[in-house]
């Protein structure tokens, strides 16, 4: 986590509050904006919860403190002006008091990499409860090794749609990744691992 001082952000501009944006760490949705003290920051770092500053009730409101959907923070990052803060956290439940996952509405969300991270959640979901009738329980107790097998499958059929110009290839590659993150959530490796090693590429790469 940043190393985050309260007391050296600039709190002169708002009337000594500082804007926080709400961002899920694992599928990077924006899920709301709020505004912190020097106060509510300081109870934040050293509570584990995102607790911001109610304008209109003026006091220190605890996100989730009536309805139980608290943040739990995971890492602050501050701007370069030292007024704004970028808050990283893990929500319990939904963020919005309308029953959305964010502030913004479900219907603003769009098909962009918070699928997949939803995606990974769901299937790791399954391999824990185990439900009967989920494909993708059937296919943790069968094994890495069919697991493995249907990897393989997926990807030849994959690259025929490619090769054929098929408009089943989004189907197809979507079917290819489905089983690629399954077979990760079996293995010792995980999806945050494949994404680490391509940051080490793309690093790699931005070095030369």
């Amino acid at each position: 986590m940043q190393d985050i001082n309260p007391a050296a952000l600039d709190w002169s501009k708002n009337d000594g509050l500082i804007p926080a944006i709400a961002q899920d760490a694992n599928s990077l949705r924006v899920l709301m904006l709020g505004y912190v003290n020097q106060e509510a920051l300081q109870k934040t770092l050293s509570s584990g919860l995102v607790t911001f500053y109610s304008r209109s009730k003026q006091r220190l409101w605890q996100k989730g403190e009536t309805s139980g959907h608290v943040l739990r923070l995971v890492d602050v990052k501050l701007d370069c002006d030292k007024d704004a803060l970028l808050i990283m956290v893990e929500p319990e439940g939904p963020t919005c008091h309308l029953g959305t996952r964010t502030c913004f509405g479900e219907a603003n969300e769009t098909a962009d990499l918070s699928v997949l991270a939803d995606l990974v959640a769901t299937i790791h979901e399954r391999r824990v409860t185990a439900p009967p009738d989920s494909y993708t329980a059937k296919l943790f107790a069968a094994g890495v090794t069919r697991i493995a097998q249907k990897v393989g499958e997926e990807g030849v059929e994959t690259a025929l749609a490619a090769a054929t110009k098929s408009p089943a290839l989004a189907s197809e590659a979507a079917d290819l990744i489905y089983h690629l993150l399954v077979l990760l959530e079996a293995s010792p490796m995980q999806w945050g691992d494949v994404l680490k090693a391509l940051l080490q590429r793309s690093q790699v790469k931005a070095a030369k």
